[in-house]
């Protein structure tokens, strides 16, 4: 099964092949949804910059961050028909495509970023990255979301029940959506651009995001608590179309697989630099933040249980074994 592409604007096409430069001999066009201060975004510049460099620049790299070329789901289909060259969406987009792609970002899946680097980058991740292939897309590698906290203006969220009744932004993830609605919150899928005038507003009163979302994005502005309750180590699969990495010449690819391993490694390096900052930031800003305990934790563990049970049962079994071997 293949996603079907929806008509994407004439004038995003005409935009990318206007930003080809013509004296080079290869233009990889990246688009993704985060904020140029995210660092995803830091990744793919550096990514951008060993290219370049690596290359002589014989292959030059142009970046769409913040949502230019749409959301996660438009850019898979633009990578699907070759209208964008790479792209890196949150794993679970993909679950429309195989269940199995759900598996990562399930609610305490993991029990700390560690673990889950562990697994990812271990037989658990290439088997997911596999996955791709059937569907005119290449799986190259993980870059980090971050580890998904809740912000609200309703309070602090320090039990499952202190969510009942929150209008919570989500994003379009059924496992996600069922496992607030089981918390008994209200959960209101939208896209991401829209996540800061929502808050704003009152359309919603809380969301859940990474810290550095959370920090890049502003949202600590119309947010008045967080709570650090780690509920999903969310990670973007980094995903190439087919014909132009399998069009790459031995030496080009091996360029472009070096630059987005060690991008990778760097972009672990900014979160580890930049966390402590942020959340001292958001502190600095007036948010109140709470962290759970361990005995906390386990309540949210418990509640979302089932719904890891649910999701678990419709992945490859062949993907739930080596999650299990860890």
């Amino acid at each position: 099964m293949k996603m079907k592409t929806t008509s994407l604007c004439v004038g995003l096409a005409m935009a990318l092949t206007m930003s080809t430069n013509a004296w080079a001999e290869i233009t990889i066009k990246v688009g993704h949804g985060a904020a140029e201060t995210y660092h995803m975004n830091k990744a793919w510049v550096k990514f951008k910059e060993l290219v370049e460099k690596d290359s002589n620049n014989e292959i030059k790299v142009n970046i769409f961050p913040n949502g230019q070329l749409g959301g996660d789901r438009e850019l898979i289909e633009a990578v699907q028909s070759g209208i964008v060259d790479m792209t890196s969406p949150v794993v679970e987009v993909l679950a429309g495509l195989d269940p199995s792609f759900s598996a990562p970002g399930l609610p305490y899946m993991f029990t700390g970023r560690p673990e889950a680097l562990k697994a990812l980058n271990g037989e658990f991740g290439e088997k997911l990255l596999a996955k791709t292939d059937q569907y005119g897309i290449k799986g190259l590698g993980w870059m980090e979301n971050g580890i998904r906290e809740i912000t609200s203006n309703k309070g602090p969220i320090e039990k499952p029940s202190d969510l009942k009744g929150i209008k919570i932004r989500t994003m379009q993830v059924e496992a996600h959506i069922e496992a607030f609605k089981a918390m008994g919150a209200n959960p209101t899928p939208m896209s991401f651009n829209e996540v800061y005038s929502a808050l704003q507003q009152g359309v919603v009163d809380a969301q859940e995001n990474p810290l550095g979302h959370i920090f890049s994005s502003r949202f600590y502005e119309v947010q008045k608590f967080l709570t650090m309750s780690n509920h999903v180590y969310s990670t973007h699969m980094v995903l190439a179309n087919q014909d132009f990495y399998g069009n790459l010449s031995d030496k080009d690819r091996e360029i472009v697989n070096s630059a987005l391993s060690k991008a990778i490694d760097y972009q672990q390096e900014v979160i580890a630099a930049e966390e402590k900052q942020q959340l001292d930031a958001i502190k600095a800003a007036g948010v109140k933040v709470t962290k759970l305990t361990a005995e906390q934790v386990d309540e949210f563990k418990k509640e979302t249980a089932p719904i890891r049970e649910k999701y678990l049962k419709q992945v490859d079994p062949d993907i739930v074994a080596a999650l299990q071997k860890m």
